[in-house]
């Protein structure tokens, strides 16, 4: 059937149909800045508030927090008689029945030690053959501690070594970029080049290390003095990037980690961290990537 056009169908179309319609650009009085998302405040489960678990576990001296977090993974931690194996898992530290291997995690006295670490002795908890410790040097009194970081065997120097986790995380994390000051001896004559090549970075078989600052001290024989710096610690650093560089290790000793000095210590000597130097080691890269 045909459509009978009427007077309405007939209207002219609007002076703008088909046109994109503009808005009205408001006045600088109507336009207002947007309010800053407000932070709120973290909510408490009890008194006192409920933590992380591998957080509880390295402030217990467990270990670090990366040790904690496996241990957690691998299903050697239990809360309240239950395997927890869910990273983040929150427990009150006083009131939770949290154990490891079957053993009750209880929160220790913190007690933080500056060791001279001699030559033969291992940075570890445990050895299956039975070879010397550096924890052996420390008395039983100040109960079970672990090294922050490690030199390896044939190296020797300043260790620390508590059961405060969360400090031995900070100091050992390379976000950090906590400064460890190693005088070396080497073997030949290192140069200029040698020197930049150090700093510029070098591919090891787990990725890319570099010093973060290396200087010549002196020379002696055939033999070079250097002080390096290093921010990260991979096993071996010093001794791999040298190789690299077709220079042996002769000596290796670290002298200071952060603003904590070796100082006049003799090989096996230990002493107790002042509040100060604790203090000062608890705020190095505060706020890095936190």
């Amino acid at each position: 059937m045909k459509k009978f056009l009427t007077k309405k169908s007939l209207k002219k179309p609007a002076r703008n149909a088909g046109r994109p319609t503009r808005k009205k650009a408001a006045s600088p009085k109507a336009i207002r800045k947007p309010s800053k998302p407000r932070r709120s405040k973290p909510q408490r489960s009890g008194d006192p508030a409920k933590q992380r678990l591998q957080k509880v576990l390295a402030a217990a001296g467990v270990g670090s927090r990366r040790t904690c977090e496996e241990l957690i993974i691998t299903g050697r931690v239990e809360v309240d008689r239950k395997v927890v194996e869910q990273l983040g898992f929150q427990v009150d530290p006083h009131l939770s029945d949290i154990r490891v291997d079957g053993q009750v995690v209880r929160r220790p006295k913190p007690a933080y030690i500056a060791l001279f670490k001699p030559k033969g002795y291992l940075c570890t908890n445990r050895d299956e053959q039975g070879r010397r410790r550096a924890v052996d040097l420390i008395p039983e009194s100040f109960g079970r501690l672990f090294p922050v970081g490690r030199l390896d065997m044939n190296s020797e120097g300043l260790l620390l070594l508590t059961n405060d986790g969360e400090l031995a995380e900070r100091l050992t994390h390379p976000r950090y970029g906590i400064p460890k000051v190693y005088r070396v001896q080497v073997a030949g004559t290192v140069d200029h080049r040698t020197v930049e090549q150090l700093q510029k970075g070098i591919y090891l078989a787990e990725g890319f290390a570099k010093a973060e600052r290396v200087v010549i001290k002196g020379h002696h024989k055939q033999s070079t003095y250097l002080e390096i710096t290093l921010t990260e610690g991979r096993n071996r650093e010093i001794r791999r990037l040298l190789a690299h560089v077709n220079h042996k290790v002769l000596s290796l000793i670290r002298v200071s980690v952060g603003p904590i000095k070796l100082g006049k210590m003799l090989p096996g000597d230990y002493r107790m961290l002042s509040v100060r130097e604790i203090n000062m080691i608890k705020n190095l890269g505060y706020g890095k990537n936190d």
